[in-house]
């Protein structure tokens, strides 16, 4: 099957979000092939040396979750909920008992769902629309906040890709 920006226009997303959308469900279907029977046990291991350089594979799914919910709010112009920055100050932290690489990759699938939404109801007059980032709320734009989105979740996906691959199994 091709990739999904090469299988045509994305109903009801704007033109200027396909590329967007492409993304992010790109990402979806690597990850979730990436993950088929990836070991739960290994799921917080920091390959890489003595000290585990490399970010685990949790971490990464936590973190590509956590970024697409944080950037989504900036674009609506929101700040970030108590519940948000808790989620974020536990990126890479193994998270409580039973949490599963299956539960991670689900509440990842749902998090692009959410976005997909989102992205459906843009309208695209507001893209260039300022927006402030953080509790500095440094500039960006909807656009920026989207299409960042978009290239950090690929980057992602990326290393993602190689950490599961160095891994034993």
């Amino acid at each position: 099957m091709p990739e999904v920006w090469m299988r045509g226009a994305l109903p009801d997303v704007p033109p200027l979000l396909q590329p967007v959308a492409h993304a992010l469900l790109q990402a979806r279907e690597e990850i979730t092939e990436l993950m088929t029977d990836f070991s739960d046990e290994l799921l917080w291991v920091r390959p890489g040396g003595r000290g585990g350089e490399v970010a685990s594979v949790g971490f990464h799914l936590q973190h590509l979750t956590g970024v697409l919910d944080r950037t989504f709010t900036y674009a609506r112009a929101e700040a970030l909920s108590p519940a948000q920055l808790t989620a974020l100050s536990a990126e890479g932290a193994p998270t409580e008992t039973g949490r599963t690489v299956a539960a991670l990759v689900s509440e990842f699938s749902q998090q692009v769902d959410r976005a997909m939404v989102q992205l459906k109801t843009t309208d695209e007059a507001t893209l260039t629309d300022w927006r402030g980032v953080g509790r500095q709320q440094l500039p960006s734009t909807v656009l920026g906040l989207l299409v960042h989105a978009a290239e950090h979740t690929m980057r992602h996906v990326g290393q993602l890709s190689v950490t599961a691959r160095l891994l034993p199994g």
